[in-house]
């Protein structure tokens, strides 16, 4: 399968606008934002701002508002998988606070357990007409938007991941998009891709360490899993700036 992911994408912030953000104190360098301090350490708000990545060549835009997005609403089939609970936190970023953002749409998308993505045409298998694994939501008063999904596979190319994309004033007029990718702990991944259905594809061949997209995360979009009943959940909260939505 051939995979544009490593494409880079997004706006890199200078050091005067970071500055204006978060004030001078919470300024390392002139790297895209960068913020996992506490607010009680530096005097701004409490708030995680995450690198964007680039969106890769599977997005569509399905319009599909759901929570669970393992079954194929065409076929009424359930993606086999470890299943794992993804919570994003959208948090709002403004020069003394940081509070919830409602009504921002999230979107999720990524492969099944083998490699393969619904809407496209996959080691002659076609599945252009399949939603499985896609969807999206709208985050709730506490900017909170849950998804259902599977511990996903992986395919030629990259490290196992995840597609998320942050869209906010559709209806308004005035849009904000941020996309970016969440990533799992190899030796995580090794015990998971050890049992079915994962391990009829085979060994993956990249890792976290050899995955150039990843690299660029440098670790900030890796998500932190926790057991739950039937397999794992993770919560993961990202601040936007939305000073410049137009």
């Amino acid at each position: 399968m051939m995979d544009l992911d490593d494409v880079p994408v997004g706006r890199i912030l200078s050091r005067r606008e970071i500055m204006q953000i978060f004030g001078a104190a919470f300024v390392a360098g002139s790297s895209h934002l960068v913020a996992n301090q506490s607010a009680s350490a530096v005097g701004v708000p409490d708030c995680i701002v995450r690198p964007e990545q680039t969106e890769g060549p599977f997005f569509t835009d399905v319009e599909f508002e759901r929570s669970d997005i393992r079954m194929d609403p065409s076929t009424n089939t359930v993606s086999p998988g470890l299943p794992l609970g993804v919570t994003i936190q959208v948090l709002r970023v403004g020069s003394e606070e940081c509070v919830p953002l409602p009504g921002a749409q999230v979107d999720l998308w990524q492969c099944d357990a083998v490699g393969r993505y619904s809407g496209f045409r996959d080691r002659g298998s076609d599945l252009r007409d399949l939603k499985f694994l896609r969807g999206y939501q709208l985050t709730d008063q506490d900017g909170m938007a849950r998804f259902m999904t599977i511990y996903p596979g992986w395919y030629r190319g990259r490290a196992v991941h995840i597609h998320f994309k942050i869209r906010t004033g559709v209806e308004k007029g005035r849009r904000y998009e941020f996309t970016s990718q969440l990533y799992f702990d190899d030796e995580l991944t090794d015990q998971v891709h050890a049992e079915p259905p994962y391990d009829v594809h085979g060994t993956r061949t990249v890792r976290n360490s050899n995955d150039r997209t990843f690299r660029r995360s440098r670790g900030r979009l890796t998500l932190e899993l926790t057991p739950s009943d039937a397999g794992y959940q993770a919560l993961f909260p990202i601040g936007l700036d939305l000073s410049d939505a137009g």
